[in-house]
C-alpha cells in the first residue's frame, strides 16, 4: 500500500502575555502535541506553531503597575510560557509573539482587503470613559452592581453571582476598576467588521456545516446563525481607542487614525504572523499554506469558550480577504481539579511551574490528561486521588512492568543479545489489537479510548510472562529452558517495545529512554511492523519510571493552598490588571447577546427520604441512534450490568451529542422511573444532564461519573 505523505498545518490557542500557564491551559496543548507527534509518526509533514497573545488593556496596565514597558513584559512572559511548556514536552516548531512585523502586515492587510470588499464600517458609539485616567473602559474593567440580581463588585460584562448577562450601562452605581472614579459615557467612533452582511452569513451557514467542526460545535453554530432567512449575527467592533498597547488601525492617506485593532483581531492573526516567521526560518512557501488554493490542511485546537471567535469570525475573516479557512476546528472542554473548576480570575489554579517544582512527572499528567480526553467538548476532571492510582497501575503496574521482568535476563545471560522471538506468542499479541484501533483512536483525538486499548495488549503482554514464568525457566539448568528463557524476554521485549511505539505521542521523554535502552533509532508508527532481530544487542535496563507518592501530591495542594482557596469577591477588585484576564467566552456571548440569565431559585425543598426514593445508577451506553423525525431525540441503550437486561432510553441531547461519541461511555441515570410510552417507542428510565435553565444557552452536558464507577452501581 503506498503512502502518501500530508501536509498538515496546526495550532493551539495564543495564551494571554497576562499571566502564568497553569494545568487547565495544558490541557489544550498537551492534546494538540499528541496529535502532532503521533502525525510525525506517522510521517506526515506537520508543523506546530503557537504564540503569546501579547496586546490589550490588561497588559498595558500591568506593565504600567510593575514600572516597565509594555514589550519589556510580554517579553518576560514569553520566557516563562516557553519554560512551561517545555517543561511538559510540547514541542512547538514555532513559539513566536502576536507583537511582531509578521502579524502586523497580516493584519492590516487582512483589514484592507475586508475594508476594499464594504466589510468595514465606522460608526459612532457611546461607552464609558474614566475621566481620571482618561481612556475608555473594557467591559472587564467597569463593576458595579449587578442589574439582576444585586450583588455587588460585578464586571461590566456578566455577574459570577447569578449569571446574567448584561451591558456595562446596565451596572447599577459603576466605577473604574483601574482608578475608582465614576465612569462617565462619552462618544467614539469605532470600525466594525460587518458579520451581518448577507456574504457572511451565507458563507457561515456552509461553513459550518461543512463537516470542519465537531457535531456538538456545529450545533451550537446554528443557534447563533438561526434559522434560514434569519440574520442573527451582529457585526463586530474591531477597533479600540487610545492608550491602548497594539498595533494601530493604518489610515488610508497613510496618517495616524488614533485607534487600535482590539486583540481578538490581530490574535487568531497571531497563527499566520508565527507560521511565516516559521517559513522564513526553514524556507516554506507561506502561500502553499495559507494561500486561497492551499491543498494542505490546517487544524486548530481551542477551548469551547472560544468557538464563537474561531468558528464565525476567524472564518469569515479568513475568505473575504482572499485566504483559506481552515480544515478543522478541535475544541476541547475545561479542567476541574476534584470537581472545581480552574481559573485565574476566581484565583483557583495549579501552575505549571509549581507541579514541576514539586518534583513531579510531567509525563503523568500528560497520560492522565490523555486518559480522559476524547475528542469532544467534554469537560475533564484531574481527580488527584484518581491521577495516582492510574499512573501507579497503568504505567508501572502494566506497561513499565513488562520490561523490568524481562529486561535482566538478557543482559546477564545472553550478553545483552535478543534471541528469536517466538512468532505464535507476537502473533497472538498481534491478533488481539483490534484492527487499526489506536491509529484511529489517535487521529480522532479520542487518546482515552486509544488508551484504553493500549493497557489491553499491555495486559496480554504481562500474561504472557506470567504465563511462562522467566524467572522459573532461568533456575532450570537445561538448554531447552535456557532456549525457551532467551525466545520469551526476546518476544516480551518485543511486546514492550510496541506498546512503546503506541504510547510515544503520549510520552515522548520516556519513549526515548526506551530507544536508548533497546539501543534504537527513534521509533516511528511503521516500525510496528517489523520485530528486533535476533542478535540485536540491547544495553543494561535501568528502571524507566517511578510510582507517585501521594505524599508529592500533598505538597502539590499545599504550595498551591492560597490558589485553591478562591478569592473573596471584594478582594477581587483590587488588582484590575490581575482580575482582567481575557474573558473570551463572556465577550462573546455578549457581542451576540445569546445569553439567558442563570437563575438562582431552587424547587421546594424534599426531605432524605423522598430523595431516597429516586434510584440513581451508574449506567454505560452500549449504543445511541438518530431518532427518525425526531428533533430533539436520541435513542440510548443503557446497561446497568450483566445481570440486568438493558434499558432503552429516549434523550432529549440531539442538539449536543453526536450519537457515535457517547456510545461506551458511562453515565447516570434514574433507573426506578416508571416506564412512558412515547411516539417513538418505549422510554424506560431517564439520563442526567445540566443545562441552563432555558436548556439552550449555555449548552447540554451529560453527566459522568468518575473513574472506578461501573454499571450498576447506585448513586447516593
Amino acid at each position: 500500500m503506498t503512502h502518501t505523505p500530508r501536509q498538515i498545518l496546526v495550532t493551539s490557542a495564543l495564551p494571554y502575555a497576562n499571566g502564568a500557564i497553569h494545568l487547565g491551559h495544558l490541557v489544550e496543548y498537551i492534546q494538540t502535541d499528541i496529535w502532532v507527534r503521533f502525525q510525525k509518526m506517522c510521517g506526515h509533514e506537520c508543523w506546530y506553531v503557537c504564540a503569546d497573545d501579547t496586546h490589550g488593556t490588561p497588559i498595558m496596565l500591568r506593565a504600567e503597575k510593575e514600572g516597565i514597558t509594555p514589550e519589556a513584559l510580554v517579553a518576560r512572559v514569553h520566557d516563562e510560557h516557553s519554560r512551561d511548556f517545555a517543561g511538559f514536552h510540547v514541542a512547538f516548531d514555532n513559539y513566536y509573539t502576536t507583537h511582531s512585523g509578521e502579524t502586523r502586515h497580516y493584519a492590516e492587510d487582512i483589514y484592507r482587503k475586508l475594508k476594499a470588499a464594504g466589510l468595514i464600517d465606522i460608526r459612532s458609539i457611546e461607552q464609558y470613559y474614566d475621566p481620571l485616567r482618561e481612556m475608555f473602559l473594557p467591559d472587564r474593567f467597569i463593576k458595579g452592581e449587578c442589574p439582576k440580581c444585586g450583588a455587588a463588585d460585578q464586571y461590566g460584562d456578566a455577574c459570577e453571582a447569578c449569571g446574567a448577562a448584561y451591558a456595562p450601562t446596565d451596572l447599577k452605581n459603576p466605577y473604574s476598576a483601574v482608578s475608582g472614579a465614576t465612569p462617565v459615557l462619552k462618544a467614539s467612533e469605532h470600525y466594525f467588521f460587518r458579520l451581518s452582511d448577507p456574504r457572511c452569513q451565507d458563507f457561515l451557514r456552509r461553513y459550518t456545516q461543512s463537516g470542519r467542526l465537531q457535531t456538538e460545535a456545529a450545533n451550537k453554530m446554528q443557534e447563533w446563525l438561526g434559522a434560514p432567512g434569519e440574520n442573527k449575527l451582529t457585526d463586530w467592533d474591531i477597533s479600540r481607542d487610545a492608550p491602548y498597547f497594539g498595533f494601530e488601525i493604518p489610515g488610508d492617506d497613510g496618517k495616524p487614525t488614533g485607534k487600535f485593532f482590539y486583540v481578538w483581531l490581530d490574535a487568531p492573526i497571531g497563527y499566520m504572523g508565527s507560521f511565516k516567521n516559521l517559513c522564513t526560518q526553514r524556507g516554506l512557501d507561506f502561500d502553499a499554506w495559507w494561500g486561497k488554493d492551499a491543498t494542505t490542511e490546517l487544524y486548530h485546537f481551542i477551548g469551547k469558550d472560544i468557538l464563537y471567535f474561531h468558528a464565525l469570525f476567524w472564518p469569515a475573516e479568513l475568505e473575504h480577504a482572499g485566504y483559506r479557512t481552515p480544515s478543522g476546528i478541535f475544541a476541547h472542554g475545561f479542567l476541574t481539579v476534584d470537581g472545581q473548576k480552574m481559573s485565574k480570575s476566581r484565583g483557583t489554579f495549579i501552575t505549571a511551574e509549581s507541579y514541576l517544582e514539586q518534583g513531579l512527572n510531567p509525563e503523568w499528567l500528560r497520560y492522565y490528561y490523555a486518559a480522559k480526553l476524547n475528542g469532544t467538548l467534554e469537560d475533564i476532571d484531574l481527580n488527584l486521588s484518581d491521577f495516582v492510582a492510574r499512573v501507579n497501575s497503568d504505567l508501572i503496574g502494566k506497561y513499565i512492568n513488562i520490561a523490568s521482568r524481562c529486561a535482566g535476563f538478557i543482559t546477564k545471560r545472553f550478553d545483552g543479545r535478543l534471541g528469536n522471538v517466538d512468532m505464535t506468542a507476537m502473533n497472538e499479541f498481534e491478533a488481539a489489537r483490534q484492527s487499526r484501533i489506536v491509529r484511529d483512536s489517535l487521529e480522532a483525538r479520542d487518546y482515552a479510548r486509544a488508551l484504553r486499548e493500549i493497557m489491553r495488549l499491555a495486559d496480554v503482554a504481562n500474561l504472557y510472562v506470567n504465563d511462562h514464568k522467566p524467572w522459573e525457566l532461568a533456575k532450570d539448568p537445561s538448554a531447552e529452558a535456557e532456549a525457551r528463557l532467551h525466545a520469551v524476554c526476546t518476544t516480551a521485549l518485543n511486546q514492550f517495545r510496541n506498546l512503546t511505539i503506541y504510547l510515544k505521542p503520549v510520552l515522548p521523554e520516556l519513549a526515548a529512554q526506551v530507544e536508548t535502552f533497546l539501543n534504537l533509532p527513534p521509533f516511528a508508527w511503521a516500525d510496528l511492523a517489523r520485530p528486533l532481530a535476533a542478535g540485536h544487542r540491547i544495553n543494561p535496563y535501568q528502571h524507566l519510571m517511578q510510582r507517585i507518592d501521594p505524599k508529592q501530591i500533598d505538597a502539590l495542594v499545599e504550595a498551591n493552598r492560597e490558589s485553591l482557596t478562591p478569592a473573596p469577591a471584594a478582594a477581587a477588585t483590587t488588582d484590575a490588571a490581575r482580575d482582567a484576564v481575557h474573558s473570551q467566552q463572556r465577550h462573546a456571548q455578549h457581542q451576540q447577546g445569546d445569553v439567558a440569565a442563570a437563575r438562582t431559585c431552587f424547587a421546594p425543598e424534599i426531605g432524605v427520604d423522598d430523595f431516597g426514593k429516586v434510584d440513581l445508577r451508574i449506567a454505560r451506553i452500549a449504543n445511541a441512534e438518530h431518532v427518525e423525525g425526531a428533533a430533539k431525540l436520541l435513542r440510548l441503550t443503557l446497561e446497568l450490568g450483566d445481570d440486568v437486561p438493558p434499558r432503552t432510553v429516549f434523550a432529549g441531547i440531539k442538539s449536543a451529542y453526536d450519537p457515535a461519541t457517547l456510545i461506551g461511555r458511562l453515565t447516570v441515570m434514574v433507573a426506578n422511573l416508571a416506564p412512558r410510552k412515547m411516539k417513538f417507542g418505549m422510554s424506560e428510565g431517564m439520563v442526567l444532564a445540566a443545562s441552563d435553565e432555558s436548556g439552550q444557552t449555555a449548552g447540554l452536558f451529560l453527566l459522568s461519573p468518575d473513574s472506578g464507577a461501573t454499571p450498576g452501581m447506585r448513586v447516593k
